[in-house]
């Protein structure tokens, strides 16, 4: 909305959000509470419950993959075995059993090496079961190959899921949106709510992919590790599990502090967002007043604040990772020590500290893993939290079920003792009452904040009533659907709005089932056809998103051509001249004539020359209509009308003199 009926009360949130407009206001705007990350972390996975089946396959695939992993150290600890005793038994002689070998060592008081050889499972004599030794590791090469075939075929299906899980998560955000309140885009700066739907979203989807997978795996590595070292060794075992309590502690000491720098990221960049939108559009602006020192200023602040926080969160999280390499190298070396002991005193084979010690590694990388993920998901849930903000706030009033429809398109529209305010301590329209017949033209007029565009809002339901009732051919509108009511309403803003595309398809934006003559009668109707012609594409000329390539007055017809082609009951016309130049004027006027022909048509201007021909003047102050009537009447009345008419009048020859 152009605001020019009610800037005082909307004007200084529109843009800039609560505590200030203008290029800096979006700047300002606080810091909402976050959610605690448990709560978030939970409703973000819950949001993998459609695709059960396949998170059931992907955990299967997950299991199979990690046994397959797990067996293999187990396997090449067999393999050295075999290696160990075949040269080590090669030197023994032949003919004689390892029992007696020991006890004759024993004998001879070499008591370690006698420990050591019953520890060994050897045939004294015998060199390397190659054939042996080939079939372990061919089993081990099978293995590993299952494993990252199993391991692929789980990643490109947990891809599906999550890639599956955004889409309907920006699905919702999209419905989410289009079921908000008017209010909340004038209290929500556009840059913030960009990047909640594209920045955040697309953080999440990262986090998600990123950390699912090796969540999963991890997990499942751990598990099936743990399983296999108690096999191995029940004590080296023991010895292992010293790293799962340090790394609970230290993964919570440091996430409790990197979650808030986390949140503080997150929230800083669409501060820093909105920042950026606002400049731009408003680049002009800025240069006009000579602002680009204060606009850097306030640009440097929010970035220094972004670096900070992004810094800290961070740093903080990347401690995760070194503190757990230290611990598991710690738990490395007392393994390799106490291991070796074991083989000395025939308690363990070398095969099996082989293999201990290789479970050790992999059972510290996936708890690694585990701590690195650690910034990552925080990363991704903070940004989940803005996203459920978003998908939590406050919608507009459901329609009502059973829906009412007007049984006729007449355009009579009736306002009986209306309220609205924005704020609750504020009043802004108390007791309204009129009636707008139809094919009657009415004009609303006043100072700026009067009211006069919060009563077309009304109309249009942007904001719901607080008393009172509008009824559109006797049905009251809050018993109609949106849809219904806007599909009988046309609106031409002060602010013209046209997308990149064609003018053609700008102009069938009214009406997506209008016919090539329909579009053409529209625009021959409002003018549009005149300078069409003279550019070299013609209606499929392409106009750039700003429509920088035609003027501000012909941009402002093919508006008008658009709510003409939509043929409206109820017009609405909101300051649709004030921007363009006199000549331009008398064109959209015609078009504004020919548009509101047979239709109720509700005109906001500050210009009071434009409205004159009115079949109603309704003159707004403060939410109430002090004065209605003709602008005969009006000026014989020698009221609230006369001495803005006569202010202008006095403005327009004091600027003439």
């Amino acid at each position: 909305m152009s605001g020019s009926g009610n800037g005082a009360q909307r004007g200084p949130v529109r843009r800039g959000g609560p505590g200030g407009g203008g290029p800096f206001g979006g700047a300002g705007l606080p810091t909402e509470k976050s959610m605690t990350f448990g709560p978030s972390a939970k409703r973000l996975i819950r949001r993998l419950a459609p695709h059960r089946v396949p998170v059931l396959v992907v955990i299967v695939l997950g299991i199979i993959s990690v046994v397959a992993t797990v067996l293999g150290p187990w396997l090449l600890g067999q393999g050295t075995n075999i290696i160990f005793a075949g040269a080590f038994g090669k030197g023994l002689p032949a003919g004689s059993t390892k029992e007696q070998i020991v006890e004759g060592l024993r004998a001879s008081g070499d008591q370690s090496q006698a420990d050591l050889l019953s520890g060994i499972d050897l045939v004294p004599g015998q060199g390397i079961d190659f054939d042996r030794l080939a079939m372990v590791l061919g089993l081990v090469l099978v293995l590993y190959v299952a494993a990252s075939i199993f391991s692929w075929v789980q990643g490109r299906l947990l891809n599906t899921i999550v890639q599956r899980t955004t889409y309907s998560l920006r699905e919702e955000v999209e419905t989410k949106i289009n079921r908000l309140p008017l209010g909340y885009f004038d209290r929500m700066p556009r840059g913030e709510l960009l990047s909640r739907v594209t920045n955040d979203m697309d953080n999440v989807a990262q986090s998600l992919q990123q950390t699912l997978s090796q969540l999963l795996t991890s997990i499942l590595t751990v598990v099936g590790i743990l399983v296999m070292m108690f096999v191995t060794s029940p004590l080296l075992a023991v010895i292992s599990l010293v790293t799962i309590p340090l790394t609970i502690v230290i993964t919570t000491v440091i996430a409790k502090r990197s979650q808030k720098l986390f949140v503080a990221q997150w929230a800083s960049t669409g501060q820093l967002n909105a920042q950026v939108e606002e400049n731009f559009t408003g680049h002009a602006l800025v240069k006009v007043f000579g602002r680009q020192r204060e606009t850097e200023a306030a640009f440097r602040a929010k970035n220094d604040e972004l670096y900070r926080a992004s810094f800290g969160a961070q740093f903080v999280s990347g401690i995760i990772m070194p503190a757990m390499m230290f611990v598991g190298n710690l738990v490395y070396v007392v393994i390799a020590v106490v291991g070796g002991l074991q083989v000395a005193t025939g308690a363990l084979s070398i095969g099996a500290v082989q293999a201990f010690i290789q479970y050790s590694r992999q059972f510290t990388q996936p708890l690694t893993q585990l701590g690195s993920m650690v910034n990552l998901l925080q990363s991704g849930v903070a940004s989940a939290e803005r996203v459920f903000e978003l998908l939590d706030a406050e919608e507009q009033v459901p329609d009502a079920v059973p829906a009412l429809s007007p049984s006729e398109n007449r355009g009579r529209l009736v306002f009986d003792d209306v309220s609205f305010r924005y704020l609750p301590d504020k009043p802004l329209i108390e007791h309204l009452s009129l009636v707008a017949e139809p094919g009657q033209t009415v004009a609303i007029v006043g100072p700026t904040g009067a009211g006069k565009t919060t009563l077309v809002n009304l109309i249009m339901r942007f904001y719901e009533l607080d008393a009172g009732r509008i009824t559109l051919d006797g049905v009251d509108i809050a018993q109609m659907t949106r849809r219904d009511l806007r599909s009988r309403t046309g609106m031409v803003l002060q602010d013209t709005w046209l997308f990149g595309g064609t003018i053609r398809d700008n102009i069938a934006y009214g009406d997506p089932s209008a016919s090539e003559e329909e579009i053409l009668d529209a625009a021959r109707a409002t003018y549009v056809d005149r300078f069409v012609h003279s550019l070299p594409e013609g209606y499929d000329t392409v106009l750039d998103d700003e429509a920088s390539n035609v003027s501000a007055g012909e941009k402002q017809l093919l508006t008008i051509a658009r709510a003409f082609l939509a043929k409206p009951s109820v017009l609405i016309l909101d300051e649709a001249t004030s921007s363009v130049d006199t000549r331009t004027e008398q064109l959209v006027q015609k078009a504004m004539s020919a548009l509101r022909a047979d239709r109720t048509s509700f005109v906001i201007a500050h210009r009071l020359s434009t409205i004159r021909d009115a079949d109603l003047i309704l003159v707004m102050e403060s939410g109430s209509i002090v004065e209605q009537g003709s602008h005969t009447e009006l000026l014989a009345a020698g009221g609230a009308y006369a001495a803005l008419y006569e202010a202008q009048f006095a403005s327009a020859t004091s600027s003439a003199d």
